[in-house]
């Protein structure tokens, strides 16, 4: 007599489940830029950093790349004008052309860090 075995298909999806609490942080600009030029410095590793401060890397590039994309051109020839972007650290304000580079970004944001 030959034996029969039927296998069930389970689909698995990772997911948070229905009614599990929701953690959500909130960092502060203040915070955030620190992590941002502290990961730009000259040989950091930008997972050493977010593991010393305590998130996940990818929150870490995701800050990186939010910072890089604030100060990325956006320059309308047909009129002449360059977009701004404004970067709040703590009671200070930088308003930049959003086409200022990421070296000149962190050298700005460590000039207002340090006053």
């Amino acid at each position: 007599m030959s034996e029969h075995r039927t296998f069930h298909m389970i689909e698995a999806v990772a997911g948070r489940l229905e009614g599990a609490p929701r953690e959500v942080r909130r960092w502060s600009d203040e915070f955030k830029a620190q992590a941002v030029t502290e990961s730009m410095e000259p040989g950091a590793s930008v997972s050493a950093v977010a593991r010393r401060i305590g998130i996940d890397p990818s929150q870490l590039f995701t800050w990186r790349r939010n910072a890089r994309l604030k100060a990325e051109a956006v320059v309308d020839t047909a009129r002449g004008e360059t977009s701004t972007a404004d970067i709040m650290i703590g009671d200070a304000v930088i308003r930049v052309n959003v086409g200022l580079d990421e070296p000149h970004l962190v050298r700005l944001i460590r000039a207002v860090r340090s006053a």
